[in-house]
């Protein structure tokens, strides 16, 4: 079924005329030890996504409106014959709260004894809210200071960090990741956003390196990312603030 409303990145609720009943998809890495902290997890990769970041890695999977491949079905399939081996599935995109059939998803995937992971942008806190009793650990992609999302996303950035506050409210393990955009990388600004993330309560934070490939914008030329060290200052700075800094330069 078309979502018109998929193709306006800024609308706030593209998924509002969705019947959907079942999460399209649009890949399963069927084991990964990196996705979920401590965990052995497979790692379902859901379409659809309402921003249009230009440095997006997978832009592929911002149409909503491709076939699921593989099926739910075929992946409820796939958890039956690996319980016991397994201990997690982790749903990620594009982004994962934008169908409204997630939910019962990650219903389906507690009641087959696995924990449940969610890798988000956080643009839906009101459906996250909903969310937060079947999560075991997320992964929040926090991207720039509020005031600098419509640079990144096309859209304002509140939800976003409303999203961050109730995870955070929530006691959900959290790891809070940022992949900085070029041009909003230089140190004194990864310095005002690691003090930012630390002041509102983020205890895990980790950076990581943007690819100079692929771009999910409107044609944006972008600068060439800023090679992040641990030798910069504003990383060494950001290591005293957290429980946990990790800096994911490869």
């Amino acid at each position: 079924m078309p979502i018109d409303s998929w193709h306006n990145p800024g609308t706030t609720d593209p998924m509002q005329t969705d019947t959907q009943t079942s999460l399209r998809i649009g890949g399963l890495t069927p084991l990964t030890s990196v996705d979920y902290p401590g965990e052995l997890a497979a790692v379902v990769y859901c379409r659809g996504c309402p921003w249009r970041c230009p440095y997006c890695h997978n832009a592929d999977l911002q149409d909503p409106n491709q076939p699921s491949e593989p099926t739910w079905l075929e992946v409820l399939d796939f958890l039956e014959r690996r319980r016991g081996l397994l201990d997690a599935l982790v749903f990620t995109g594009g982004e994962p709260t934008a169908q409204r059939p997630l939910g019962n998803a990650m219903a389906e995937v507690r009641a087959l004894g696995f924990k449940v992971g969610l890798h988000t942008g956080g643009p839906y806190p009101e459906r996250l809210t909903q969310l937060l009793p079947l999560m075991d650990w997320a992964g929040l992609d926090i991207k720039a200071l509020p005031e600098d999302y419509p640079l990144v996303t096309g859209v304002p950035g509140a939800q976003a960090w409303q999203s961050l506050r109730l995870l955070l409210d929530a006691g959900i393990d959290l790891e809070v990741r940022t992949t900085p955009m070029p041009g909003l990388d230089a140190p004194a600004y990864l310095d005002r956003l690691s003090r930012r993330l630390a002041d509102v309560g983020v205890r895990r934070w980790a950076l990581q390196q943007c690819r100079h490939v692929g771009t999910g914008g409107e044609h944006v030329d972008l600068p060439i990312p800023r090679r992040l060290a641990e030798s910069d200052a504003d990383i060494v700075a950001a290591t005293g603030r957290f429980e946990r800094f990790v800096l994911r330069a490869a």
